[in-house]
């Protein structure tokens, strides 16, 4: 993670030479998240914003260069301290949410999910205890929770080192468990239902990812998966949780006197 500030001074400004910016950060912030939680087109961005071709330019160089991600870690490590938490997650949960996905998605990068009957696209994730995210990847909707998992849990590890400790459902069992142990350092425990449960019952830990997903599914541009690339329905995700996380510090944010 980068250690500069996340929406730095542009350089004219503090007299370093360089061309003025033509709109400022925080308004192209404002945009993009109001583009996710609406649902709208990026052609369709209000007035009251920046052009939208110059949105979706500010987005696309945020997206190639992770400062969505990094934007995103600094405001959950502010809110894990808010409620007296280590910035570093010591424990996380995984699993797997799969939605339609939008005529506009190629057929390279979507598949049908038997399980969910599902066409579309799988997003897999890990949260925190707090049910914030530390990682995301979407992939085709076919594709196994156990070998995504691999791929995710790598990246997640290696952003996070004091992590030991993941839960996960029965659809991670087998291989992966001592997998995650020699490769990562991580014990994956497996949060099974009983046999002699019936009806809905809540499990520990799992239940912790599960109220993730509604939250997605509140951000408009989530519903449905509409971006062409897996890497840009990623960064939607991250810019979901920048909303949700920016609501959480408000409300905990001292008044002024």
């Amino acid at each position: 993670m980068g250690r500069g500030p996340a929406l730095p001074v542009p350089g004219w400004l503090g007299g370093r030479g360089g061309l003025p910016e033509a709109y400022c950060h925080r308004a192209m912030l404002d945009a993009i998240r109001y583009l996710v939680d609406n649902g709208i087109k990026w052609r369709a961005m209000p007035g009251d914003f920046p052009p939208w071709d110059r949105v979706y330019a500010f987005f696309r160089r945020w997206r190639d260069h992770g400062l969505v991600r990094e934007f995103h870690d600094r405001l959950r490590g502010q809110v894990r301290e808010k409620v007296g938490r280590d910035p570093e997650p010591t424990a996380a949960v995984i699993d797997s949410q799969s939605v339609k996905a939008d005529a506009v998605v190629g057929s390279d990068s979507r598949g049908f999910d038997g399980g969910k009957l599902v066409n579309g696209r799988k997003r897999h994730v890990v949260v925190d205890t707090l049910g914030l995210l530390l990682g995301v990847i979407v992939t085709a909707a076919d594709i196994g929770d156990r070998s995504a998992a691999r791929v995710l849990l790598e990246q997640v590890a290696g952003a996070h080192h004091r992590l030991a400790l993941v839960w996960a459902d029965g659809g991670y069992t087998g291989s992966l468990v001592e997998h995650c142990l020699a490769a990562f350092a991580l014990v994956l425990a497996i949060v099974k239902r009983s046999d002699d449960q019936k009806g809905f019952v809540v499990l520990p830990k799992r239940s912790i990812v599960e109220r993730l997903f509604p939250h997605l599914m509140r951000s408009r541009r989530l519903v449905r998966d509409y971006e062409r690339r897996t890497t840009s329905a990623e960064a939607m995700v991250y810019w979901s949780m920048t909303l949700l996380m920016t609501r959480r510090l408000a409300r905990t944010r001292p008044q002024r006197a």
